[in-house]
C-alpha cells in the first residue's frame, strides 16, 4: 500500500505517475470507508483526489502554503499530511474535524467552513509574506460553486494589487451544492468549451494571468501545469475541470445528493440513517408550494442550500420562477427580498443560522432602515442544529433581535410556526424574521393564534404565582418540564409563558407579573449575551424580583455533545430547581 507509508507530503515524491495513481485509488477507499460510516462531504473531496496529489507533489507545504475553500475539499489534504489515520481506521475519526484546523497540523493555516473565503484570507498571507521578504508560494483553492459569494469576487478583484506570487486554483465541476446560478457561469462554460482561450474571461479582466486544464482529473497533466505557475511572480488563476464525486459511481450520477451524507451502505449507497416522522423541511417546502401556487407574488429564495427548507430538484421544477437560488450570496438575497417588498411581492428568504451571521448590513440597512415586509426563515438556529464550529447556529439572536424595525418570532411547534408562517407572508407592515424549531417537530391540537400583527404579547399557557417561568421557543417544551417539576417539588404551580416575540417585551405582562411572583426564569435557545433573557433581566432590574437567565455561554463549541452542552449550562430540569427552590 502507499497511503499508509506517507506521513508527510515528501513522502509522495519518489512515486511515479502510476503509482500516484494507485495512491489515488487507495485514497479514494478511504474516503469511501470513512464517509459511509462517519458521513461528510462526498462529491467534492471525490472530484479533488488528484488535484490534491498533485498539489502536494509540486509545492512544499507547509512552506508553500495552501488555504482551502469551505474546507469541503481538505480531507485528501489531511491524508498526506500525517492525519491518514482518520481515514483508515474508526477509532481515529474524531482525530480530525471535516475541515482544515491549525489545530491539527501546520499544515493547515485557518479553521475555514464558510465559503467564498480562500481567496482573500491567501491574499492576506501573501501580503504578509511581500512585506517580510518571503519567496514561498501562495495558493487559494476555491471551487467554481464558491465564486458567487461576493467575497470570492472581491478577493479576486484585489489579488492582482498584489503583483508578486499568488496562485489561485479554481476546481471547476459545474456544480455548487445543487446547480450554479449566476452569470459568470455562463463565463466558465464558454472557457471550458473553449479551452480556456475565449476572448471574455473573467479572470483576465480582473487583471489575472490564467491557464486552463481540461483534465483536472489526469495527475500528470496536473502536476505538469503546477510546475510551470510554481514561483510565479504574478498572480494567476489556473483553472481545472474536473467531476464532482469522480470515482463513486452514485455520487457522480446524483451529484446533488451525495454533496454531503449520513452513513450509507458502501456497496450500494443507501443510506443507513433512519428518520422518523415529520421534518421542518418538508413541513416547510409543502406549505410554501401550496402559497405559491395560489399567489403569483409569493417568491421563495435560498442561496445554494434548496434543501434546507426541503426543496429538492423535483421540487424546485414546480415552483418554476417563484422558487430563486442566488448561489452563494446571502447579502444579495436579504437585499434581493427587500425590492422585492419594496415592488409589492412576498417573499421569503431561507437559509442557516451559521450563513445568516453574513447579512447583517443587509437585514439593517437594506431591509428594516426602509422596513420592507420580507419574511427571512432562520434555519438550524438551535443547539440543536449543526455542531462544528464553524457552523454554529446559536448567536442568531443578538444579532436579528437587536436590529430596529425587525419582528423576530420564536414558534414553539408545528401549528404555531405555520401560523406565523402564514401571517408574516400577508402582512405588509413589518420584516419578519422566524426561527424555524430544531427540536424536532412537536404537534399540538388547540388552535394557535393566526394574527401576530399586535407586537410583543407573549402568551400565557398556564397561569400560577411566585416563580414565572419564560420559555422561549425549542426551549418551550423544557419550560413545561420545569413547570411540572416545580409543583412536584414545592406544591407550587408557577406560571407559564410563550414569549413568541424574541424582539421585544410585553411591558403589561411583565408588569403584571410583579403583583404575584418574586422570581423570574428565562429559557433560550441561544447564547445570553445581548439575548432575550437579558432583556427581561433588565427590565426587572429595579424592582425586588429575583431573574434566572438560562441559555448557553459565550463561546465557540465544537463538534459537541448536546446532553453535555446542556448539562454544563444548568438547562436541565434538576439544575434549574437546584437554583430556583434552594
Amino acid at each position: 500500500m502507499y497511503l499508509e507509508k506517507v506521513n508527510q507530503p515528501a513522502d509522495i515524491r519518489g512515486l511515479n505517475n502510476d503509482e500516484l495513481k494507485g495512491l489515488a485509488g487507495e485514497m479514494r477507499k478511504a474516503l469511501l470507508f470513512r464517509l459511509s460510516r462517519h458521513g461528510g462531504h462526498l462529491g467534492p473531496n471525490f472530484g479533488m483526489v488528484e488535484t490534491i496529489i498533485a498539489l502536494h507533489y509540486v509545492f512544499d507545504s507547509p512552506n508553500d502554503k495552501f488555504v482551502f475553500d469551505v474546507s469541503h475539499q481538505s480531507y485528501c489534504h489531511k491524508m498526506l499530511t500525517g492525519r491518514k489515520n482518520a481515514y483508515l481506521y474508526e477509532e481515529h475519526f474524531e482525530d480530525v474535524s471535516g475541515y482544515t484546523n491549525p489545530e491539527e497540523s501546520e499544515h493547515d493555516f485557518f479553521n475555514v467552513g464558510h465559503t467564498s473565503t480562500s481567496v482573500s484570507l491567501a491574499c492576506g498571507l501573501a501580503k504578509a509574506r511581500d512585506l517580510k521578504g518571503g519567496s514561498e508560494n501562495i495558493i487559494a483553492v476555491i471551487g467554481d460553486g464558491s465564486l458567487s459569494g461576493g467575497e470570492a469576487l472581491e478577493g479576486i478583484d484585489f489579488a492582482s494589487e498584489l503583483e508578486s506570487n499568488f496562485i489561485i486554483v479554481v476546481n471547476d465541476n459545474d456544480m455548487s451544492i445543487a446547480e450554479n446560478h449566476g452569470g459568470l457561469y455562463k463565463n466558465l462554460k464558454q472557457l471550458r468549451e473553449s479551452g480556456g482561450t475565449c476572448e471574455c474571461n473573467l479572470f483576465r479582466a480582473m487583471g489575472l494571468d490564467y491557464v486552463y486544464l481540461a483534465e483536472g482529473n489526469d495527475i500528470e497533466k496536473l502536476i505538469q501545469v503546477f510546475r510551470k505557475v510554481k514561483d510565479t511572480t504574478r498572480p494567476i488563476v489556473v483553472h481545472i475541470h474536473t467531476q464532482k464525486g469522480k470515482g463513486c459511481s452514485f455520487a457522480e450520477q446524483k451529484k446533488e445528493d451525495w454533496h454531503w451524507c449520513m452513513p450509507f451502505d458502501a456497496e450500494t449507497g443507501e443510506s443507513l440513517a433512519v428518520f422518523e416522522g415529520e421534518d421542518y423541511g418538508t413541513i416547510t417546502q409543502e406549505f410554501l408550494t401550496e402559497k405559491m401556487k395560489k399567489d403569483p407574488t409569493v417568491i421563495t429564495i435560498v442561496a445554494a442550500v434548496p434543501t434546507n427548507i426541503g426543496f429538492t430538484e423535483e421540487k424546485r421544477k414546480e415552483a418554476g420562477k417563484q422558487f430563486v437560488d442566488v448561489g452563494i450570496a446571502e447579502e444579495h438575497a436579504v437585499a434581493f427580498a427587500s425590492g422585492i417588498a419594496a415592488g409589492g411581492g412576498k417573499p421569503v428568504f431561507a437559509t442557516h443560522s451559521s450563513f445568516i451571521q453574513r447579512t447583517y448590513d443587509q437585514l439593517s440597512q437594506d431591509l428594516c432602515v426602509n422596513g420592507n415586509a420580507a419574511t427571512i426563515l432562520v434555519n438550524t438556529a438551535s443547539v440543536y442544529g449543526m455542531n462544528d464550529v464553524t457552523h454554529l447556529g446559536i448567536f442568531d439572536i443578538p444579532l436579528i433581535a437587536n436590529i430596529p424595525n425587525m419582528v423576530y418570532l420564536a414558534p414553539t411547534n408545528k401549528e404555531e410556526y405555520l401560523a406565523m408562517l402564514d401571517w408574516s407572508i400577508e402582512q405588509n407592515e413589518h420584516p419578519v424574521a422566524i426561527r424555524i424549531p430544531c427540536n424536532g417537530v412537536v404537534s399540538v391540537k388547540e388552535k394557535v393564534e393566526t394574527d401576530y400583527g399586535h407586537l410583543n404579547r407573549y402568551q400565557v399557557k398556564e397561569q400560577g404565582r411566585n416563580i414565572a417561568i419564560l420559555a422561549l421557543g425549542d426551549f418551550y417544551q423544557l419550560g413545561e418540564d420545569v413547570a411540572k417539576a416545580i409543583k412536584e417539588k414545592s406544591g407550587i404551580m408557577p406560571t407559564l409563558i410563550n414569549p413568541r416575540y424574541i424582539t421585544g417585551l410585553d411591558e403589561e405582562l411583565l408588569e403584571k407579573l410583579k403583583e404575584d411572583h418574586d422570581s423570574i426564569i428565562t429559557l433560550e435557545d441561544g447564547i445570553l449575551d445581548g439575548g432575550f433573557g437579558e432583556k427581561i433581566a433588565r427590565y426587572y432590574g429595579p424592582s425586588g424580583l429575583k431573574v434566572y437567565n438560562y441559555g448557553l455561554k459565550k463561546e465557540f463549541l465544537d463538534r459537541y455533545n448536546v446532553e453535555e452542552v446542556l448539562r454544563d449550562n444548568r438547562l436541565t430540569v434538576p439544575r434549574i430547581l437546584e437554583d430556583v427552590l434552594k
